[in-house]
């Protein structure tokens, strides 16, 4: 499986963006997909994830209420609706594919993954 993330940019605080993450190769829509993020001296950490079906869906604290994760399974696209966003969002974005077929936060499930696209956040 090879994933191709997109949609990241410079955007103010308060703004949105939607990143998307192009899947091909090998099908992914038996598996569980999800976002993940790091910030620069800092670790990757989880964002948001979704079952195989795009009906159960899980966020990070920080960014529940603000960031919607979704999947077009036709289109073999994951995508991250970010609204309201804040300078501690900056971070390079990365999608994943997991071993499961749940939504999950562990990021050892987690297969193959994207090269990552940066959002940066301004105040």
């Amino acid at each position: 499986v090879q994933l191709q993330a997109s949609g990241g940019g410079l955007v103010q605080a308060g703004g949105s963006l939607r990143l998307s993450c192009a899947a091909s190769g090998r099908t992914s829509s038996n598996n569980g997909m999800g976002w993940f993020r790091q910030a620069p001296g800092k670790e990757r950490e989880f964002v948001a994830s979704t079952d195989w079906k795009g009906s159960s869906t899980s966020y990070e604290g920080s960014v529940r209420g603000r960031f919607t994760v979704s999947r077009d399974n036709a289109k073999n696209t994951l995508y991250l609706q970010m609204n309201s966003l804040k300078p501690e969002d900056t971070a390079v974005y990365y999608c994943a594919v997991s071993l499961r077929s749940a939504a999950s936060p562990i990021q050892s499930q987690y297969r193959y993954w994207g090269q990552g696209t940066q959002v940066t956040v301004s105040s």
